[in-house]
């Protein structure tokens, strides 16, 4: 098992969010437009998920610590599972011009409104289904808040997917709580989440599914 990481959660605490005002607009009509990842979720209105995702340039510092965590080299290879637009591809790419790099998501308009630089690379596909990869093919694998959007028996697959193509460092952040209050507002926030666990239940699933890798967890 892998280590517990602080790479995405000062990004995390940036945005306020009024956990109260969402929960009682429209919360299950917004979630289940969310839930199309369509450009509702990605550019709608914010109810509806992030309510304009564009390029600013705010996971840069991210694509920093990872190539300073995992010692990336120029010709590293990395893959994104549930890229979405891929702005951290893109800044990775920035900072390893060399590297060859792979995203994939299942949103067809978040890998539309990707960056023209990182576009070529990206594919629609499930992180719940097998990956067109072969065994140990990335140097560095990853998935950002993907993961718990997941059912649990699609977890399984997910999970020995991003193991199976990481060769040896592979990286996960997933939404989680620590107490009754976190629990309330990941409740009143998420839209998409299917996945509700306290974090030492995702640490008890990523040993029962195989999971080697280090792990984030971000909190409401």
């Amino acid at each position: 098992m892998g280590k517990l990481l602080n790479i995405v959660t000062p990004l995390h605490k940036r945005t306020e969010r009024n956990f109260i005002e969402r929960m009682c607009n429209e919360k299950v009509h917004c979630m289940e437009v969310a839930k199309r990842y369509d450009a509702d979720y990605w550019d709608g209105d914010r109810k509806y998920g992030y309510g304009g995702y564009k390029y600013d340039g705010r996971w840069s510092v991210v694509a920093k610590a990872l190539i300073e965590t995992y010692n990336l080299k120029d010709d590293a290879r990395i893959l994104d599972v549930g890229c979405g637009k891929a702005f951290l591809l893109y800044e990775l790419q920035k900072l390893l011009p060399e590297a060859s790099v792979a995203g994939f998501d299942i949103s067809a308009h978040g890998i539309n409104d990707a960056r023209p630089e990182i576009r070529g690379n990206l594919f629609i596909h499930k992180a719940q289904e097998p990956y067109p990869f072969s065994d140990n093919e990335f140097d560095l694998v990853i998935s950002l808040t993907t993961l718990h959007n997941l059912k649990l028996f699609d977890l399984k697959t997910a999970l020995s997917e991003i193991e199976r193509v990481g060769k040896s460092s592979k990286y996960i952040v997933v939404e989680s709580y620590r107490n009754e209050q976190e629990l309330f507002n990941l409740q009143c926030w998420a839209l998409t989440c299917e996945s509700f666990f306290e974090a030492s239940e995702w640490i008890w699933l990523f040993n029962e599914f195989g999971y080697s890798g280090d792990y984030e967890f971000i909190y409401f």
